[in-house]
């Protein structure tokens, strides 16, 4: 399996010579770039569906563009455990993102966003971090866009506190996302967790295929987590109200 997926992120960076034909005009609606940023009064729905180690999760989240550089959103997610009995749904996730730096603000071009948030009332039934209560976090997202690439990473630590649960964790996330065509896009993504807890230490390396209908996005991917010698396949749809 790591073979196949390793196949597929070669065949992603393989693409990258055919960036040089650009498509800029899509930028505003590309809603799954790791550096979207919606519009003042646009609303985002963003749908996943997930499955793995015998886990079925599907979550929403809804983001508001309050201006052009801050957003705010909601998400929450319910999982059925078919190995077990962790059912149950997500804490509810309330957060946002202010973007302290644009393109055009510095010789390099670089944006850079600052995350924050916090998550309550998850299920106690759940022992993965995104259903423990009390949770939060705050972050630093940063890269650069292109007309047809865009290459970016995040910084997100995460503080829970719980009799039973409570740790913190860090997660570091580089990402390449391409625009291949006017309605096709590629992305490859790693990530890497370090909890006080080892347990939850985590790898994963993932890529995804998107697809463009106008302000609606379709997006399928895998990803491959090294420490449970576990695949995850999912669907995303993305759409902008």
């Amino acid at each position: 399996m790591r073979k196949f997926l390793y196949g597929f992120l070669i065949a992603i960076i393989g693409a990258v010579p055919a960036m040089t034909n650009a498509h800029a005009d899509g930028l505003e609606r590309d809603t799954s770039d790791p550096l979207y940023m919606q519009g003042i009064g646009e609303v985002l729905s963003e749908t996943t569906l997930t499955y793995w180690d015998n886990v079925l999760r599907l979550g929403e989240r809804l983001s508001y563009g309050i201006n052009n550089r801050l957003t705010i959103a909601a998400n929450v997610h319910f999982q059925q455990d078919f190995d077990g009995s962790e059912d149950g749904f997500s804490a509810i996730d309330l957060g946002g993102v202010y973007r302290v730096g644009l393109a055009s603000g510095n010789s390099a071009h670089i944006i850079s966003d600052v995350l924050f948030g916090l998550k309550f009332g998850g299920s106690s039934h759940v022992r993965t971090p995104y259903f423990a209560d009390s949770t939060y976090y705050a972050g630093y997202r940063f890269g650069r866009q292109w007309a047809g690439m865009t290459l970016a990473a995040t910084i997100q630590s995460n503080w829970i506190f719980d009799d039973d649960r409570g740790m913190a964790y860090i997660d570091f996330v580089p990402e390449a996302y391409f625009r291949i065509t006017q309605d096709w896009r590629l992305g490859a993504q790693f990530t890497l967790r370090k909890a006080t807890n080892p347990h939850y230490d985590q790898e994963w390396l993932g890529g995804k295929i998107v697809r463009q209908y106008g302000r609606t996005q379709y997006a399928g991917h895998l990803d491959y987590e090294f420490e449970s010698d576990e695949l995850q396949v999912g669907v995303d749809v993305n759409i902008l109200f």
